[in-house]
């Protein structure tokens, strides 16, 4: 196969990435969107095969037995995994890309000659420092995403463990990872390299273990964006064109949508990088007037809802632990054969992950059209005679902004 077809063939799968992540952002083009992406990933895995060319029938069988296994297991997993369980299997997915970066750089280094990037002891300089990169990118995302996917999953507590003086720990490591990268590009031997990847596996478990679970979506994104830098990287070292724009794509997506989520929650973008949020601050006790507590049974509030003329519904983390958006799908079906209009507001950083809420209504059949944005759906809660806030009441905390005091403080909330 010529240059120019492999060049050509790689463009056209990284316009076809491209396509599929345009046809993602919204639920009317989603499965566009995923087709566009399967048919890039397809052409690239194709070219990558025809321009390496195994000439070993157990490099084939090798080949073909990785896409079997992988296939499968994503098979199994797409049919058996609950929608509610969709944060915690995105952060596994990052780990797996994490391990990935750090398998391919450690093949760099063992067989350079393998990759075109010169023989044992005498890599490019060049190579060397995509090769940490990578490999460092990799370790980091490997192990914070093992962290996520404990913390999401409930087999460790989402409270931030907060070590003492982790600040200060955490910059040391860095400094400590940056001498080894230095060291190893010099000497070229398995210590340093090997230095790079245990100084990374540990800062990852750093950054993310003082994040609360409250803050998960944030991480879930910026661990997205890790894996496609490390990716990148990888593709640096292994000088292919379809990995490398596939990373860059990915890994600035996901910082694109951390900066959108960092605003959405009043977090700073730098320290989400660094790990230095997470706290669970304590506000001291609210001084203002106090209110008695009406409260009211089901049939209290189907009353109201069956008499009002709109109703917006607002979900949150609640909904998804209790896997109730089917039975909201059918409350809210009932409510519009009654005449009640519906319409859903959606915060930016509701649930555990970016899109956690449009995930959950896309499975339980919720129209799209009646799904709506903090910034399209604000100045409609004057109008509206009920609001239905089904386990989100932090995106509904007026203390948001009235309280500076409150750990929430300058967070855009639904209104």
């Amino acid at each position: 196969m010529s240059s120019e077809l492999v060049t050509l063939l790689y463009l056209i799968s990284g316009i076809l990435f491209i396509l599929a992540l345009r046809g993602l952002s919204s639920p009317e083009t989603s499965r566009q969107g995923n087709y566009m992406g399967m048919a890039g990933m397809a052409i690239a895995v194709v070219t990558t095969l025809a321009v390496a060319q195994p000439s070993m029938p157990l490099s084939w069988a090798m080949i073909a037995g990785g896409i079997a296994v992988g296939g499968g297991l994503g098979a199994v997993i797409a049919r058996r995994i609950p929608m509610t369980a969709m944060p915690e299997l995105v952060a596994a997915f990052h780990s797996l890309v994490g391990l990935a970066a750090v398998l391919v750089a450690a093949a760099a280094f063992y067989a350079p000659e393998a990759f075109g990037i010169g023989t044992p002891g005498t890599i490019r300089v060049s190579s060397l420092i995509e090769m940490s990169l990578g490999a460092a990118i990799g370790a980091v995302t490997f192990t914070g995403s093992i962290i996520a996917f404990l913390k999401l999953s409930g087999r460790m507590s989402g409270k931030p463990i907060m070590l003492p003086a982790r600040h200060l720990i955490n910059i040391a490591l860095a400094v400590a990872l940056v001498a080894a990268v230095v060291m190893f590009c010099q000497e070229q031997t398995p210590m340093y390299f090997w230095a790079i990847v245990g100084l990374s596996l540990l800062l990852g478990v750093l950054i993310i273990i003082p994040i609360g679970g409250a803050d998960m979506p944030v991480v879930i994104s910026m661990l997205n964006s890790y894996s496609g830098w490390a990716a990148a990287g990888i593709g640096f070292t292994l000088g292919n064109t379809a990995l490398i724009v596939t990373g860059a794509l990915v890994g600035s997506s996901g910082a694109i949508l951390s900066y959108i989520m960092c605003k959405g929650m009043n977090r700073s973008f730098i320290s989400v990088i660094l790990g230095g949020f997470g706290g669970e601050v304590a506000g001291p006790a609210g001084g203002g007037e106090q209110k008695p507590v009406k409260l009211g049974s089901a049939e209290d509030a189907a009353f109201l809802m069956k008499n009002a003329s709109k109703v917006i519904i607002v979900p949150g983390y609640g909904m998804a632990v209790a896997q109730a958006q089917h039975a909201l799908r059918e409350m809210a079906d009932g409510l519009k054969e009654a005449g009640v209009e519906v319409k859903y507001a959606i915060h930016p950083v509701a649930g555990r992950m970016p899109g956690h809420m449009n995930v959950l209504l896309a499975e339980a059949n919720v129209p799209y059209d009646e799904v709506f944005e903090l910034e399209d759906i604000n100045s409609e809660f004057p109008q509206a005679d009920v609001v239905y806030v089904i386990g989100a009441n932090d995106v509904v905390n007026p203390a948001a902004e009235d309280d500076p005091s409150s750990p929430i403080y300058g967070m855009p909330v639904l209104q």
